[in-house]
């Protein structure tokens, strides 16, 4: 369903991605691991053209994402985004985040557009707080209201940045408890992530990036129980047992 062939994206003189070719497929969950300035999270976001990449190819069901072109529009309404730092709007209610994309992206009916954040605010357990302003919740909580605003847009796909980075550490199950519900139902997941238990437990596929450039990738258990290449062996040894 997504396909990089060769992308390379810089800023500048300084060159992020390096060649990233890779497929996701439909009903996939794959996650991107790797150190930090890696390139992982630009990647993320060329997919949906939130940075644009100088050379290569992103494709969604072979529809090419160009950033300044007139189909990203549709790309967007199809490939939805969950931040690292929620993104919410706070004077808005949790209700109307969530109704935000559907009603005046999609200018879809109103009646019904409600009718289903409710059943989305109540699908990642938060029925009691439709009407709670982003400030007096948890920052688990706003991650949810998020994932309910991405699901509200009825994506084919989501992508995930670092979802629980910013969550204080007993926050982040109730955001993963979500996302594996999420990949129960084979919604296609793009996730990057350092919660190597959540993506050993969960994904797919697995594609370790280091210095701008795909070093392994293949199925999760294989990569992350028996890495081949040294550099992955190195990376989760730190991550799974830090000093």
């Amino acid at each position: 369903m997504i396909r990089f062939d060769d992308v390379h994206k810089s800023f500048g003189s300084h060159q992020v991605l390096k060649g990233v070719t890779a497929g996701i497929g439909k009903g996939e969950v794959v996650c991107l691991i790797g150190p930090s300035g890696s390139g992982k999270s630009t990647l993320l976001r060329c997919v949906n053209g939130l940075e644009t990449y100088q050379s290569g190819r992103i494709a969604i069901d072979g529809q090419p994402v160009d950033a300044e072109s007139s189909g990203i529009h549709d790309i967007r309404t199809r490939v939805s985004m969950v931040f690292q730092r929620f993104n919410l709007f706070p004077h808005r209610t949790a209700l109307e985040n969530v109704m935000e994309g559907p009603l005046y992206v999609l200018r879809q009916d109103a009646a019904e557009v409600r009718e289903r954040a409710v059943a989305l605010l109540t699908r990642v357990g938060l029925a009691d707080k439709v009407n709670a302003y982003p400030g007096s919740l948890s920052g688990g909580q706003q991650q949810r209201v998020a994932i309910a605003r991405a699901l509200a847009m009825q994506p084919q796909a989501i992508l995930f940045d670092e979802p629980t980075s910013a969550l204080d550490p007993e926050m982040v199950g109730e955001v993963l408890q979500v996302m594996r519900a999420l990949a129960e139902e084979h919604m296609t997941m793009l996730v990057v992530t350092h919660e190597i238990q959540f993506a050993r437990e969960v994904a797919d596929s697995v594609l370790f990036l280091d210095g701008g450039r795909i070093v392994e990738q293949g199925p999760a258990g294989e990569i992350l129980r028996n890495p081949k290449h040294e550099r992955t062996q190195d990376f989760l040894r730190r991550v799974t047992h830090p000093v």
